[in-house]
C-alpha cells in the first residue's frame, strides 16, 4: 500500500486555513498515487487549541470542515486529527482520529491516554476513549492511535500514569500496520528518544509503525516534524524533514526509502528549532518585521542571527543604545554585527535620558547611594526606546535574555525583559555560546570579539556577570539539575557542587518567580522551560535548605 504521511504546520484556530492545507496535501498525495493519506493530531484545529475549545461554535465549526476533506478525498483513504463531541457523561469532547474512505466516514477513533503533565492539559477538555480501534482498509487491518496512546512505556513516561495500554491491546488484534498521529512538542534530542520508543512499539505489535507528527511553532511550543516509519524488525524505513513541512510517500511493500541526513548535533537542532519557532510566532501573530536591542554582547548577537534566518535581513532592525558605562567596543561590535548581517541599524544614546531621570528622581532619592536602582533605570530606558520603535513601526520586539539569567532573576522587569517573544529564554548561557560559535562558523556573522569578551550588563563601572553570578558552566550545570531534572538540593550537592553555591542558585530561582510570570512567551527547547510546563506559585513559603 502506498501511504502519504502529511507532515503539516497547522495554525491554531485557523479552521479555514488548516482545512485548505489538508485538502492541498490530499491532492498532492493523490497525484503521487497514494492510497491512504495520514495527517497529524488535531490537524483541523491545530495543537494545542486550549480554551478555544470553550468558545461556542468553535468545535461545531471545526466539524463542519470534515465534509470538504471528504469531497477532496474521493478515491483514497484519509486519516486526520479532529475534535469530536462526547454525547455521554464526562468532558464534552474527544481528541479523535477521523477516517474517511472514498468520501465516506468510516470511523472516529478516540484518544485513550490524555496527558496532563508538563505542557499538556488534555484532561481539562477531553474525555478519554474506552478502547483501541482498528480499521479495515484495502485488505489491511490498521491499528489507530493518537500521540500519547503509543507512549505508555516505563522507559519513556515520567511514571506509571495509565492503566490502559492501547499498543498492547492492538498487538492482540493481529494488525498489519500501526498508525500514530501526533502533535508531540520538541525538546533537544527528543526525536532520538521517540525513535527508540517507536522501534520498540513496532516490535511489540509485530507490524510496521507509521508516526505522523505535526511541525511548526504554536506560541512557545515548537514541533519538529520528523515523522517516521519503523518496521517490526527494528529498521527505520522512512523519515520526514526536521522543522519544515513534508509529504512522505511510503510503500509498505517497497521496503526502506532514502532517508534524509539526520541532524548532526544538538546545536544544529536548536538553531533549527528556534528559527522555526521565531518565524511561526511572527507569522501567526501577523508580524513581518522585528527589532532587537544590540548590546554588543553574545545574546543579542545570536538573537539577531536567528531573526535573519527566520525573517530575512531586510526585516530586522538592530538598535544600539550606548549609556554612561558602555565600553566603546560595545557599539563597535554591535555595528560590525549589523553590517555583517546586512540588517538595519540605529544608534539611540541614553545618556541624556538617564541624566534627566536621575534629576527628576533626585528630590525623592536625596543623598542615597547609587545601587541596582540606577542600574535597572538604564535597562528600563532601553526597554522604553525599543517598545516605542516596536509601536511606531509595527515591529515585533525580541527580548534577548537567556535561561541562565531568567532563572536567577539577573534581568530587569520592564527593561531587558520587554518584548513580544523571548527567543533564548530556554537556552542556557553555555548553549548560547555554542550557538554563537556555530553561527560564526557557518555564516561568518558574529565577530570573534563578541564571543570571547567577558559578558557584562554594563550598568556600572567595570561590571561583569561573574561579579554577581557563579561561572556560567557551574550555574548551568546546577540549573539543569534543579530546574530540568527537579532534583532536591541535597542530591545536587552530593554530585560534587559547592553547597553554598547550590543553595544560592536554588533560592534565586524560587524568589524570582514573579519576574518570569511577567516575561514574554519563551520558546521551549529543553525538557523544562519557564512557561505553561512549569506552574509554580509566585507567593509560597517552601525554600529548600
Amino acid at each position: 500500500m502506498l501511504i502519504a504521511m502529511a507532515q503539516i504546520d497547522p495554525f491554531v484556530g485557523d479552521l479555514e486555513g488548516n482545512t485548505l492545507k489538508i485538502c492541498e496535501f490530499v491532492e498532492r498525495a493523490k497525484k503521487a498515487g497514494a492510497e491512504l493519506v495520514v495527517f497529524p493530531e488535531l490537524s483541523i484545529t491545530g495543537y494545542p487549541p486550549r480554551d478555544l475549545l470553550d468558545k461556542r461554535g468553535f468545535v461545531s465549526d471545526s466539524i463542519g470542515c470534515w465534509e470538504r476533506i471528504a469531497r477532496v478525498g474521493l478515491g483514497v483513504g484519509v486519516i486526520f486529527g479532529a475534535v469530536s463531541i462526547n454525547e455521554g457523561y464526562g468532558k464534552p469532547y474527544y481528541n479523535s482520529a477521523v477516517f474517511f474512505e472514498d468520501g465516506h466516514l468510516r470511523s472516529v477513533t478516540h484518544k485513550m491516554l490524555l496527558p496532563s503533565y508538563d505542557v499538556f492539559d488534555e484532561e481539562r477538555y477531553f474525555e478519554a476513549g474506552k478502547c483501541a480501534d482498528c480499521i479495515d482498509f484495502r485488505g489491511k487491518r490498521i491499528g489507530v492511535t493518537i500521540c500519547e496512546d503509543a507512549w505508555n512505556d516505563p522507559d519513556y513516561l515520567p511514571g506509571p500514569l495509565y492503566e490502559a495500554n492501547p499498543v498492547c491491546e492492538l498487538g492482540k488484534k493481529s494488525i498489519d500496520l500501526l498508525v500514530n498521529i501526533s502533535a508531540s512538542p520538541y525538546h533537544v534530542r527528543k526525536a532520538a528518544r521517540v525513535g527508540e520508543l517507536l522501534q520498540k512499539q513496532a516490535a511489540r505489535v509485530g507490524a510496521p509503525l507509521i508516526y505522523v507528527n505535526q511541525v511548526g511553532g504554536n506560541d512557545e511550543l515548537i514541533f519538529q516534524g520528523h515523522s517516521m516509519v519503523w518496521d517490526e524488525k527494528g529498521e527505520l524505513l522512512a523519515c520526514g524533514a526536521d522543522f519544515s513541512e513534508d509529504l512522505i510517500i511510503f510503500d509498505t511493500e517497497g521496503g526502506r526509502r532514502e532517508l534524509p541526513a539526520p541532524q548532526s548535533d544538538p546545536v544544529s537542532e536548536v538553531i533549527g528549532a528556534l528559527t522555526l519557532g521565531l518565524r511561526d510566532y511572527a507569522r501567526k501573530c501577523s508580524f513581518g518585521r522585528a527589532v532587537i536591542g544590540l548590546s554588543g554582547g553574545v545574546d543579542s548577537a545570536v538573537v539577531a542571527c536567528l531573526a535573519v534566518l527566520a525573517l530575512g535581513a531586510e526585516n530586522v532592525l538592530g538598535v544600539a543604545m550606548p549609556g554612561p558605562y558602555n565600553a566603546p567596543e560595545s557599539l563597535t561590535d554591535a555595528r560590525e554585527l549589523a553590517q555583517r548581517l546586512a540588517i538595519g541599524f540605529e544608534v539611540v544614546p541614553i545618556d541624556g535620558l538617564f541624566s534627566a531621570a536621575l534629576q527628576s528622581m533626585a528630590p525623592i532619592f536625596g543623598d542615597l547611594a547609587h545601587d541596582f536602582t540606577e542600574e535597572n533605570l538604564q535597562a528600563r530606558l532601553r526597554g522604553m526606546i525599543l517598545m516605542a520603535i516596536s509601536n511606531k513601526f509595527g515591529r515585533l520586539l525580541l527580548s534577548t535574555g537567556n535561561k541562565s539569567e531568567i532563572s536567577v532573576g539577573y534581568c530587569t522587569l520592564y527593561g531587558d525583559m520587554n518584548g513580544g517573544l523571548a527567543v533564548l529564554g530556554d537556552v542556557p548561557k553555555t548553549m548560547v555560546y555554542a550557538l554563537a560559535q556555530r553561527l560564526k562558523e557557518q555564516h561568518g556573522w558574529i565577530p570573534e570579539h563578541i564571543i570571547t569578551r567577558a559578558p557584562s550588563a554594563e550598568l556600572r563601572e567595570n561590571q561583569t556577570d561573574q561579579d554577581t553570578l557563579p561561572p556560567y558552566e557551574t550555574l548551568d550545570a546546577i540549573l539543569s539539575e534543579y530546574v530540568e531534572q527537579r532534583l532536591p538540593i541535597r542530591q545536587i550537592i552530593d554530585k560534587g557542587f559547592d553547597p553554598e553555591t547550590v543553595r544560592w542558585v536554588a533560592r534565586r530561582v524560587e524568589i524570582n518567580e514573579y519576574k518570569r510570570w511577567q516575561a514574554p512567551p519563551i520558546l521551549r527547547v529543553t525538557t523544562k522551560a519557564f512557561g505553561i510546563g512549569r506552574r509554580n506559585p509566585i507567593a509560597h513559603g517552601y525554600i529548600e535548605t
